[in-house]
């Protein structure tokens, strides 16, 4: 029988360590996209552009 420690590094499945890591990734990709799109929706505004502006709120809410 196998005796697991408690502060002892555990081996986790490879297909979980792959899952995990997939959507951390995915995660911090669309969180940048969306960042991205604020700030061009910050300058849209300052530049009082309201055909992108409308476009770029269509496209945040897609990804929200």
């Amino acid at each position: 029988m196998d005796k697991k420690l408690l502060n002892s590094p555990q081996h986790s499945d490879e297909g979980t360590d792959s899952f995990v890591a997939e959507m951390f990734l995915k995660n911090a990709l669309l969180e940048f996209k969306r960042e991205k799109i604020r700030k061009e929706i910050d300058q849209t505004l300052l530049e009082g552009n309201k055909e992108l502006f409308l476009k770029l709120t269509e496209e945040l809410k897609k990804i929200c």
